[in-house]
């Protein structure tokens, strides 16, 4: 009786363990057949393909011109300076230990003096008058000090505070900064993002609901041999299986497609953008979507195509019965 039940208990283990081996393999053949049926019906998966990637395309698109203006915010933003004019009775020897004071402070990364003579002379080239301002009697120009803000200072609020601390030193006679530039920056970028995720949302709703729909007619299309699986003894979940992959496959293929769109805009961008930094002689160079964020978009369209499908056979399948007809 013992050795029985031993046996018995013998093969239910093993049973199990046959079920949970075939399991990957009965998955793998769903994926590989739902893909088949993409293969079979062309004209519409590639519609919803290139409708799913072009969706997806627009809001990479916009993280990537955010990506962008980002780092030119932060080359500006590092660039950005405080010019500190001195009073004119201030001589050279107390200008210097004033450059020397401003280098001590925590939230300065650089200090660039020039002397009175230096500005002068710099104003005879720039300004055209050349000679003529031989003739007057003293320099109207005082010294000035160039004071470029630390990375962590280099922000509207911050940056406020540090004027405000340098105009207290006793040599200077008027500090300036223009922070209007700067707030408007950072309010366009905050903007651009919110507008980004608004967009964002939008679209990823609509590629949720084109590929639901293409499931639905999917499911609807193969009803009759639907009614026949559950007849004999198929589970919901088994018949779900391949449109489920099918919304994975359809992730995978615009994820790929937005990938490729965007990459060949940025392509298409980067050599107009070359023209116009040439001119203002910058070193900028246009940021693609790098590999991480290649992958994440891909990921993020699978998510969307197995969601849309998901909701589609918890609806629909469950309403087909072998009696409905």
């Amino acid at each position: 009786m013992s050795s029985n039940i031993h046996v018995s208990g013998l093969g239910q283990r093993n049973s199990l363990l046959r079920r949970l081996l075939s399991l990957p393999i009965r998955h793998l053949q769903q994926a590989v057949g739902s893909l088949g049926y993409l293969w079979r019906t062309p004209f519409t998966s590639f519609m919803t393909v290139f409708v799913l990637g072009i969706s997806l395309a627009l809001p990479a698109t916009l993280h990537l011109f955010v990506k962008n203006a980002q780092q030119v915010s932060e080359q500006w933003d590092s660039a950005s300076q405080i010019t500190l004019f001195l009073k004119l009775s201030i001589n050279e020897k107390s200008a210097q230990n004033l450059v020397k004071r401003i280098k001590l402070y925590s939230d300065v990364s650089d200090v660039h003096y020039i002397s009175a003579k230096q500005a002068l002379k710099e104003f005879k080239v720039l300004s055209g008058f050349g000679q003529s301002l031989d003739y007057l009697d003293k320099n109207p120009l005082p010294a000035t000090v160039l004071v470029t803000p630390t990375q962590r200072a280099s922000q509207a609020s911050a940056a406020n505070e540090l004027l405000a601390k340098l105009k207290q030193e006793r040599e200077v006679e008027q500090g300036k900064l223009d922070l209007e530039w700067l707030t408007r920056l950072e309010a366009m970028a905050k903007l651009i993002e919110d507008i980004v995720i608004g967009v964002a949302l939008l679209l990823c709703l609509s590629v949720v609901l084109i590929v639901g729909n293409t499931i639905r007619l999917a499911i609807l299309n193969q009803k009759d041999a639907i009614a026949i699986m559950k007849l004999v003894g198929a589970t919901d979940s088994f018949i779900q299986r391949p449109f489920l992959y099918s919304g994975v496959w359809y992730g995978i293929f615009g994820g790929l497609l937005s990938w490729l769109a965007v990459t060949i805009l940025a392509q298409y961008l980067t050599g107009a953008i070359s023209e116009l930094t040439d001119l203002y002689q910058s070193n900028f160079q246009l940021q693609g979507l790098s590999f991480n964020e290649a992958l994440l978009l891909i990921a993020f369209a699978v998510a969307l195509g197995l969601a849309g499908s998901y909701i589609s056979v918890r609806k629909h399948i469950r309403a087909i019965e072998p009696n409905a007809d």
